[in-house]
């Protein structure tokens, strides 16, 4: 049977098991891979990799491409393969998603050029660029929604454009980490968008985030606690089957891990640390080394991480079953 590419399910952004010289450890890589494939009847059936959890600014252009072909060799057969793209210029923008593409990506997430960030952009130019790499790659895209504090920020009428002109648009992350414009944004895509799938990336508070109802998430944190975030997705995803004091529980459950990772905040490359530790601490990893210039975390981080994952009642996992 020919698999079905979704957009429409909880993506993980999977992290990437690094060995002592901070090359890949490919094997280790491939274990924790066939981990989360085992949730796909539970709600995981897709997968991005180098996103900013799986250490995109770090890696190579060869590692990334490296990385797309592990993640399609392992799940690539019924998982939808997404790979992060992030680049400074259009044209090189177009060689990446075609990298992805060659390597067995189903699909990019497309982050904006990160000189936005710091200098804005002409408002006519998000859509220009979404537009030039899905026409020059031929591939089908998840947009990356930065934060409404950001200057990245893509306001809903270009967000409405992008999907209604543009036919490689199948999903929009919806980074907005602003409730009020959240809520408002996601209702108007809703009305002039009804086929677009749209997907939650608020780690940090994920269970409120899916509130408005939503079609999914891309979330670091599914590649790390799995078991808790599908459990609390069914429950969100078929309301008529559940109560609210279900949903409630299964946000107190996340709470703890969710803080002892996020802190409260949105993700960073501190709490990409702190996810990478807590993968060590359940067996999963064997190393929580991060590519410079994130630094180690310090006795008390560590100490944290493993307090969230006991108050979550979060046990090791056996991993022998996967090698």
């Amino acid at each position: 049977m020919a698999k079905v590419k979704t957009f429409k399910t909880i993506f993980p952004a999977v992290s990437v098991p690094l060995n002592d010289d901070y090359s890949i450890n490919e094997e280790e890589f491939r274990v924790y891979l066939r981990w989360i494939k085992s949730f796909y009847d539970k709600g995981i059936q897709g997968i991005v990799c180098n996103g900013h959890t799986g250490e995109i600014t770090g890696l190579t252009r060869a590692e990334r491409k490296r990385v797309v072909e592990i993640c399609a060799e392992e799940c690539g057969d019924k998982m939808t393969i997404i790979s992060g793209v992030n680049c400074e210029n259009t044209a090189e923008t177009i060689e990446m998603a075609k990298d992805a593409k060659n390597a067995g990506a189903d699909g990019i997430l497309l982050m904006p050029p990160h000189t936005w960030l710091r200098f804005g952009m002409n408002p006519n130019a998000p859509f220009e660029y979404v537009k030039d790499v899905a026409e020059g790659a031929d591939i089908d895209i998840i947009i990356h929604l930065y934060p409404a504090t950001s200057k990245a920020f893509y306001p809903v009428e270009t967000l409405i454009k992008m999907c209604k002109e543009i036919e490689h648009v199948k999903c929009i992350k919806m980074g907005t980490r602003v409730t009020s414009i959240y809520e408002h944004d996601v209702r108007e895509l809703r009305k002039q968008c009804p086929d677009i799938s749209l997907i939650t990336c608020h780690d940090e508070t994920l269970c409120v985030s899916w509130f408005p109802g939503m079609d999914g998430a891309l979330i670091g944190f599914a590649g790390c606690v799995p078991e808790l975030i599908t459990k609390a997705w069914d429950v969100f995803k078929n309301p008529e089957k559940h109560t609210l004091k279900e949903a409630q529980d299964a946000s107190n459950r996340i709470y703890p891990i969710s803080q002892a990772i996020y802190g409260g905040g949105q993700p960073s490359g501190e709490a990409h640390a702190r996810l990478k530790e807590a993968l060590k601490q359940r067996g999963i990893f064997t190393s929580a080394l991060m590519r410079k210039p994130v630094l180690p975390l310090d006795q008390n981080q560590i100490n944290w991480v493993a307090n969230g994952l006991k108050l979550s009642d979060l046990p090791k996992v056996d991993m022998e079953q996967y090698k």
